[in-house]
C-alpha cells in the first residue's frame, strides 16, 4: 500500500470485489469489524468531547495551571486514552481494507505500549511502590523490544517482496 504522504486520491474499498468470494465466516468477520469500528468511533467522539470540556473547564473556569502536576496527569491521561482508542480503530480499519487478518501482534503490542505509557504518565510516584514503577518500566522495555523485532521482521519481509 502507498504511503499516506504519496496519495493523490482517497483509496477505494475493494469489498465489492471480495464479497462474492468471501467465506461465510469472512463476511461475518467483516460485518463485526464494521460494527466495532462504529462503536469505537462513538467512544472516540465522546472521549474527545469530554477532553475538550475538561481543557476548557481547567483553562477558563477553574483558572488552574496546565503545568500543575495533577492537571497535567488528568489532561494527558485523557489524550493517551484517545490515542489508544484511535490506534485500536486503526487496527480494525486495516482488517476492513483487507490489509491484514483480525489479530495483528504488532498492533496489539502498540496498544499495550500506549496503555502502559498512559499508566506511567498518570501514576502518582509519591504514592506508588518503587517496585511497581520498576515492573511497569520493565514491561514497557520488553514490549518495545518485541515491537522493534516485529517491525524489523515486517521491514525484512517487505524488502524480500520487492526483490
Amino acid at each position: 500500500m502507498d504511503r499516506i504522504e504519496d496519495r493523490t486520491e482517497c483509496p477505494k474499498s475493494d469489498i465489492k470485489n471480495y464479497w462474492a468470494v468471501m467465506t461465510f465466516y469472512e463476511r461475518f468477520e467483516h460485518i463485526v469489524s464494521i460494527f466495532l469500528s462504529f462503536i469505537i468511533s462513538i467512544v472516540i467522539i465522546f472521549a474527545l468531547l469530554q477532553l475538550t470540556r475538561e481543557v476548557i473547564n481547567v483553562l477558563f473556569f477553574n483558572m488552574l495551571s496546565p503545568l500543575d502536576h495533577k492537571v497535567f496527569q488528568l489532561i494527558f491521561g485523557m489524550i493517551m486514552t484517545l490515542l489508544i482508542a484511535m490506534e485500536f480503530k486503526h487496527s480494525i480499519l486495516k482488517v476492513l481494507d483487507r490489509q491484514s487478518h483480525i489479530v495483528q501482534a504488532k498492533g496489539v503490542v502498540m496498544i499495550a505500549l500506549l496503555a502502559l505509557t498512559r499508566k506511567l504518565i498518570i501514576i502518582d510516584l509519591s504514592e506508588t511502590d518503587p517496585s511497581k514503577v520498576f515492573a511497569l518500566g520493565f514491561v514497557v522495555l520488553a514490549l518495545a523490544v518485541v515491537y522493534y523485532l516485529l517491525k524489523r521482521d515486517d521491514y525484512k519481509n517487505t524488502n524480500k517482496k520487492k526483490t
